[in-house]
């Protein structure tokens, strides 16, 4: 599998581990932990903010685009699944044997 990095979108600063973000409900956690999702509420955030605090910039991005080498996983998906698709449509179409 691809190796995937998380780093900001905007500047590259890669998260170090630490709890930088918090939630509207007052929770302080790493956000890459739980891809986003909240431990105190639950709430899902879509973006994420950079933290220029921690040496990153202020920009916010959308949380998926944080994770670098998604794009090949997914594309290796895709192509599993077509794979799939086609071996089913080829037994649906094979005439049946007596």
């Amino acid at each position: 599998m691809a190796d995937i990095r998380i780093r900001c979108p905007k500047c590259e600063w890669e998260p170090d581990g630490e709890p930088h973000w918090q939630c509207t409900c007052g929770t302080v956690w790493d956000t890459f932990l739980t891809a986003g999702r909240c431990p105190g509420c639950g709430k899902i955030w879509k973006d994420t903010q950079c933290v220029p605090d921690a040496g990153g910039c202020p920009a916010w991005s959308p949380h998926l685009d944080w994770y670098d080498g998604l794009d090949e996983i997914i594309n290796r998906l895709k192509e599993e699944i077509e794979e799939r698709w086609l071996q089913e449509v080829e037994k649906q179409q094979a005439p049946a044997r007596h």
